[in-house]
């Protein structure tokens, strides 16, 4: 009597690769007789465990059993077939094939099943609130992320004028509250603009304090940042949310985040 684990099979084609797989058969050129003896003794312990048997196995105990007579009848043998080709006389043909389909679907699954176990370790990047897809009359515009800002940053640093004078340490005289309003009203005014436009002609620090106080205004959703292609100016353009809420905001933004009268930025 062999001792099989039951619950190892999913049906009669699972239980004959494991018995090819088990003996290492080729499973082009089955030994018909022993493996239907097996099978044979597997639907016995159904038996005998008083198990429902699943039509399946029967079925397939029947298709094994006439193989197996077939078998033993004479037949001419054919010269020629190379490894891994079936012959289409042979008996065992069509249970070879039925074979290999199933192990292909097996594999496939198995394959499926890994890579969904790693996917529970990927985490992707969740679409904000503030984030929306717009789209203008020559295109669509591309959501401009935080690396975005900063390229577009260190690119208006690159175009400021240098300053080859001594260096002084001065009391700045613009506070990034102060900036955030001052670019609310140009958007109330214009009702978009850009990066290089805020920044034009201003010095490197005021650029600095002009992006921190971008920073700000999106994070408290005033105003929508874009950009329809890589490398290119950073859009800004206004919230349309209630108009009451975002003036309160943009004169009270964050200010633990900002500096009061007496942290004013230093240069």
């Amino acid at each position: 009597m062999y001792s099989v684990r039951l619950e190892n099979f999913e049906g009669p084609l699972d239980l004959l690769l494991f018995f090819i797989k088990r003996d290492e058969l080729d499973i082009y050129d089955i030994p018909i007789a022993s493996i239907t003896q097996e099978f044979l003794e597997y639907v016995k312990v159904l038996e005998i465990l008083d198990l429902e048997l699943a039509g399946e196995f029967v079925v397939m105990a029947s298709m094994l059993v006439q193989i197996k007579a077939q078998m033993l009848l004479p037949r001419q043998e054919k010269s020629g077939n190379t490894l891994g080709e079936i012959d289409d006389e042979d008996p065992r043909a069509e249970l070879v094939r039925r074979l290999l389909e199933y192990k292909r679907f097996r594999e496939a699954s198995e394959s499926m099943m890994i890579s969904a176990e790693n996917q529970r370790y990927v985490l992707y990047r969740q679409i904000f609130e503030a984030e929306e897809i717009h789209a203008t009359e020559s295109g669509a515009y591309r959501n401009a992320t935080l690396f975005d800002l900063l390229k577009a940053l260190k690119r208006a640093i690159d175009k400021a004028p240098d300053q080859d004078d001594p260096h002084v340490v001065t009391r700045f005289p613009i506070t990034v509250e102060e900036k955030a309003t001052e670019i609310m009203h140009v958007l109330r005014s214009s009702t978009s603009t850009s990066l290089f436009r805020l920044v034009q002609g201003l010095t490197r620090l005021h650029i600095v304090v002009t992006f921190l106080a971008l920073l700000e205004l999106a994070k408290n959703q005033l105003i929508l940042v874009r950009q329809d292609a890589r490398h290119d100016d950073i859009e800004i353009v206004e919230r349309k949310n209630d108009e009451s809420a975002e003036v309160d905001a943009s004169t009270n933004i964050v200010a633990s985040d900002s500096p009061g009268p007496e942290e004013e930025i230093e240069s």
